[in-house]
């Protein structure tokens, strides 16, 4: 039978696609993952898609002088291309340890916030995916660090292949630099 009855006996098409309201087929219409699309955009502004160097299994080998070293050049110097420029208040950070310096050094800066929504999310970010690599103490500070100020360093609004460009070279810059400090504490990292 090339057609069905309705309940009321009335003869439905079976070859009918589906319409809008307002007539259109859906079927020209792809369905739209919407929960998809808003990852892949939040994903592109804090360059989550990224090939990453993994710092975070190299920093609790390193002893606490290193840490502090490389927490240093992240705050200080790395993230001035973010537009985010720290002037410590070294009144607070003189003869301190190592451990209690990068702390007071991280609280510095995480209080500088040019941007609140932007320092926001990367925070978010950073701060969810440094408790997945489960570091503690002092690595675990200065993995959360790095991996903020890297994600501060694409500006809102670039595109998705430039802010993942930056990213990557945000993080071979981190790589390089911590490689470079390992060196004088004689700790080998290899990528």
């Amino acid at each position: 039978m090339p057609r069905s009855q309705s309940l009321a006996g009335n003869v439905l098409p079976e070859a009918l696609p589906p319409r809008r309201r307002d007539g259109a087929s859906l079927i020209a219409f792809p369905v739209r993952d919407w929960e998809r699309e808003k990852r892949e955009n939040i994903e592109i502004y804090t360059g989550i898609i990224v090939t990453e160097l993994a710092l975070h299994n190299h920093l609790s080998h390193l002893p606490e002088e290193a840490l502090q070293e490389f927490t240093e050049w992240c705050v200080l110097e790395q993230a001035k291309e973010a537009g985010y420029k720290l002037t410590p208040d070294r009144t607070k950070l003189n003869n301190l340890p190592a451990g209690d310096y990068i702390h007071q050094l991280v609280d510095q800066f995480m209080k500088v916030k040019p941007d609140p929504i932007r320092t926001g999310l990367a925070g978010a970010i950073a701060g969810k995916q440094a408790d997945n690599h489960a570091l503690s103490g002092s690595a675990a500070i200065v993995d959360f660090v790095s991996l903020y100020i890297r994600y501060l360093l694409p500006k809102e609004g670039s595109e998705q292949e430039k802010a993942e460009a930056i990213l990557t070279q945000a993080s071979q810059q981190q790589f390089e630099k911590l490689s470079e400090i390992a060196k004088k504490y004689d700790v080998e990292i290899s990528s």
